[in-house]
């Protein structure tokens, strides 16, 4: 159960996470994420990543952190319907449940492909210019590479976004040094400072950083 807001700009962003809801099959898919340790996006967040894919109409999707298929559905939900989704996960656990999730969702097994590994192994195999929204949800620390090879896969147009971008909000407080919060900082200054890129911070959920890629 969340905490109770107790000022008004706590109340506020309650209130903008709780205006979306979760069906029961999404629930579920939380529920079983908790349970082996893969915390999944929150509410706010997945709607946000069902709204960019439904905005650039994306069919080719890259997610980074399979978790147990919480954001893989957000991300489905918005896509095309010949839309597939490629996810990547170094847990094989993960992603089995996660596959348990889109078939209760009923999307068939076409439409998602899972590839077990590290991202960073797996990404440079994954073509240039070839996917419309990228979504990275994995390790903290790596979310600098992370977006050089989202870069590198977006088409112009396309979208990458990262969870966690204010790190329960570690972020924002230059006290805070710890090794994933110095990284998702950087991360931060990597994609304003990149000219190719037009950013977006979202203050939903645990935070989302969302760029377009306007040019090659």
């Amino acid at each position: 159960m969340a905490p109770t807001p107790t000022t008004p700009v706590e109340a506020t962003l309650a209130y903008a996470e709780e205006f979306h809801d979760e069906d029961e099959v999404l629930r579920a898919a939380r529920r079983r994420g908790m349970e082996v340790g893969a915390v999944p996006i929150l509410t706010g967040g997945g709607a946000a990543l069902c709204f960019l894919a439904t905005a650039i109409s994306a069919r080719s999707v890259v997610e980074v952190g399979t978790g147990c298929g919480v954001s893989g559905l957000w991300l489905l939900r918005g896509m095309r319907p010949d839309g597939t989704l490629t996810s990547v996960d170094v847990e094989p656990e993960h992603q089995r449940l996660a596959r348990q999730s889109f078939a209760e969702a009923g999307f068939s097994g076409s439409r998602v492909r899972l590839i077990g590994g590290r991202a960073l192994d797996v990404l440079p195999r994954l073509a240039d210019g070839g996917y419309d929204l990228v979504f990275c949800d994995a390790a903290k620390q790596e979310y600098g590479d992370y977006l050089a090879e989202a870069v590198r896969l977006l088409r112009p147009g396309g979208i990458v976004a990262f969870d966690n971008a204010l790190w329960h909000n570690r972020v924002a407080d230059p006290a805070q040094r710890d090794p994933e919060t110095v990284a998702i900082r950087e991360l931060g200054k990597l994609v304003k400072g990149d000219e190719r890129l037009r950013a977006l911070m979202m203050p939903l959920g645990d935070g989302l950083l969302a760029a377009i890629k306007t040019a090659n």
